[in-house]
């Protein structure tokens, strides 16, 4: 089915939206709406070079390859926060996030980017859906990012699908570092993702969480700028599933497979808890 477009002039202010997003608390519908948003965006480099110390991720001529998803961050809201999106923003669970890089990320820019929603289908938990989001130059598609949504208070007829099972890798430690109790403050300015989950202790006690928890993007950015040796510079995919919530303050070490065209990695914290597991291989010709 094709996709109604809704091109913008610049990406939308966010705070407008949090409060949209604060005040609705009801599921409104059984289907995805059939629109996307699209708009013109251009790095700054004062903010890709903040967002390079927040993930600790050296200098390049190249945009780091999760970043697009920050770029997006403000069309994501804007069009999970829509009244034809029938789910409540609060309450959703980011459970995977693919990223796949096409070409190199060179440059500032002009860049379009476009995000919809697509893929409704039934979770032991509730119902799953994909956000994704597109990042293209003059020459096309450089970059998509699909990140698997879980909505708890929707209930789909129906089994839910079985995951490809994976031979499984022996890992190495490869890298760990410290996550202070104001990560996810540090991410949030940068971002622009002011859940309330990710900043302070008693802000995320109300939602459930002992402790504020870092953002599962900040953590897959910072373990892709540990893995970067052994990631090529484009036609390659990276998939992560989010398992355990990384709880602040904290330690975590990254474990990886030896450096190839495929490989595994995942991250752990205190007491072996398994916090993320994810994959890189190239694209499918």
């Amino acid at each position: 089915m094709a996709i109604d477009w809704l091109d913008l002039d610049a990406p939308p202010a966010l705070p407008g939206l949090f409060l949209r997003a604060a005040l609705r608390r009801k599921v409104t519908g059984r289907q995805l709406p059939n629109i996307g948003l699209r708009c013109r965006v251009e790095v700054d480099p004062k903010h890709l070079a903040r967002y390079r110390q927040v993930c600790a991720i050296a200098d390049s001529p190249y945009l780091p390859p999760v970043y697009p998803h920050v770029l997006a961050f403000g069309l994501q809201m804007k069009l999970l926060t829509d009244r034809c999106f029938p789910f409540p923003l609060l309450g959703l669970v980011h459970l995977q996030n693919r990223i796949r890089v096409l070409r190199p990320l060179g440059g500032l820019g002009p860049f379009q980017i476009s995000v919809q929603v697509a893929d409704l289908q039934p979770h032991d938990k509730g119902a799953t859906f994909s956000l994704i989001t597109r990042l293209e130059d003059q020459l096309g598609l450089l970059w998509e990012g699909d990140s698997r949504i879980l909505c708890r208070a929707l209930r789909l007829e129906g089994q839910a699908q079985p995951g490809a099972e994976q031979q499984t890798l022996e890992l190495s430690p490869l890298a760990d570092w410290a996550a202070p109790a104001d990560t996810g403050r540090r991410y949030a300015r940068v971002a622009g993702d002011y859940n309330p989950i990710h900043l302070f202790a008693v802000t995320a006690r109300l939602f459930g969480f002992p402790r504020a928890i870092a953002h599962g993007l900040w953590n897959k950015a910072r373990s892709l700028s540990a893995l970067h040796a052994h990631l090529p510079q484009t036609g390659y995919e990276v998939e992560v599933r989010f398992q355990k919530p990384v709880l602040l303050p904290t330690h975590v070490a990254l474990q990886a497979s030896e450096s190839a065209a495929s490989g595994q990695f995942r991250l752990i914290g205190e007491g072996d808890i398994a916090h993320m597991a994810g994959s890189w291989q190239p694209l499918e010709a």
